[in-house]
């Protein structure tokens, strides 16, 4: 079951919608212009594409990525494509000794592998939400009942892991199609990114990976890292897991807050 939430079409897409409504019946009336009329069609199509590949983009749509409103003195803790029996409960300990709470943005086939982990992150004080089914490289080019199955599977196991039905989703990668946004108001979700993220998944020094997301920190921040799928430091252990406490302590060094986005 979806909850519909209407929202107008993203004004970019009323603008392509519109383009392609004019360009038969111009070339019709004038068929001479039609270089100008191929010029603009492919010019839209460029800023739509260009707008999807960019994951802080809202001109296809609304896109979190700060907290809403007036932050205070919080900053929201993110973490991608798990849960990770073999790093996750580490995660969860940590922001325990820190008293810090986070995002889980789980990948749903893990979600129905490790039931028990997701119902466990939730029982900690930190919120599930939705990664996708499969995390698939190829998610802008999915079909609509592709795309439509990739962000229901996942509600479902969330929902059957926790009783929770997430509200917020991130793209893998954060690159998403065009046509993403009505999806996701249909059920009910939206869509975050981030304001900084510590490339945990490429760097090998947690040192490193901290400094990225505390370096100009902010109130209102949305820092992401990832709980599974970080690169291993020198000695074998996943970055996250060295770069996280570090993060911890700088956040509470600025006066802050680590927390859970808003529902």
């Amino acid at each position: 079951m979806t909850t519909e939430r209407p929202r107008p079409l993203p004004a970019l897409l009323r603008l392509t919608v519109a383009l392609h409504g004019v360009a038969v019946p111009v070339l019709l009336a004038a068929p001479s212009w039609w270089p100008w009329v191929v010029v603009a069609l492919v010019a839209d199509h460029v800023l739509v594409v260009g707008a999807s590949l960019l994951p802080r983009s809202r001109w296809l749509g609304p896109n979190l990525t700060r907290l809403p409103g007036d932050p205070g003195d919080r900053v929201a803790l993110t973490f991608d494509d798990g849960p990770d029996p073999d790093v996750t409960p580490a995660v969860l300990d940590l922001l325990d000794t820190h008293g810090a709470t986070a995002t889980f943005f789980v990948i749903g086939e893990r979600a129905l592998r490790h039931p028990d982990l997701v119902a466990e992150i939730v029982r900690r004080g930190h919120r599930v939400e939705n990664h996708t089914f499969s995390h698939p490289h190829g998610f802008w080019f999915l079909p609509p009942a592709a795309l439509a199955a990739q962000l229901d599977r996942v509600q479902e196991a969330v929902k059957a892991a926790c009783g929770h039905t997430p509200v917020h989703f991130r793209a893998p990668a954060g690159i998403r199609p065009p046509w993403l946004q009505p999806f996701l108001a249909r059920r009910g979700l939206d869509l975050v990114s981030w304001t900084r993220r510590g490339l945990d998944t490429v760097s090998r020094d947690p040192e490193w990976v901290a400094g990225r997301l505390l370096r100009g920190l902010r109130p209102g921040d949305i820092l992401l890292l990832h709980d599974r799928g970080s690169a291993r430091d020198g000695e074998g252990s996943p970055v996250v897991l060295g770069a996280l406490p570090r993060v911890l302590e700088g956040v509470a060094a600025a006066g802050l807050r680590a927390v859970a986005l808003p529902e």
